[in-house]
């Protein structure tokens, strides 16, 4: 296992995208249509996406606070991890992205912290959708 990505939930996507690029040598990079609807960016190093911005809603006491949003994890085992969790009784959404060529499960630790579980796998045609 090794670390995937960081996801910053921001009020300004702009400024910390600037700030990550100035002070990190971080580059604008594609990300997955199936998530462009998601305002923000997806910041490379070394040809990976490593730091993902995403923007907070609201204003006021409704906004939500700048936060680390989640941490993603890269594994090997996308049917086997399933399993685990299903075993656990651990609650999980899946993502496919098949124009990367990737498989996602999202899941919460307790207390409340997203964490995602990224996988380089094949996705299986009849599978290839967002979020369910």
């Amino acid at each position: 296992m090794q670390l995937d990505h960081v996801t910053i939930r921001t009020g300004d996507i702009d400024a910390t995208r600037a700030f990550f690029e100035t002070v990190f040598d971080l580059t604008i990079g594609e990300r997955p249509s199936a998530i462009r609807r998601i305002p923000g960016f997806w910041l490379y190093a070394e040809g990976r996406p490593i730091v993902h911005i995403i923007g907070s809603y609201g204003n006021g006491s409704d906004r939500a606070a700048e936060a680390i949003d989640h941490v993603g994890f890269r594994l090997e085992g996308y049917a086997a991890f399933r399993a685990r969790l299903d075993r656990l009784a651990i609650p999980y959404s899946t993502m496919d992205l098949a124009e990367i060529g990737e498989r996602r499960l999202f899941l919460r630790a307790p207390g409340g912290p997203l964490l995602e579980a990224v996988f380089c796998e094949p996705i299986p045609v009849e599978n290839d959708h967002d979020i369910q």
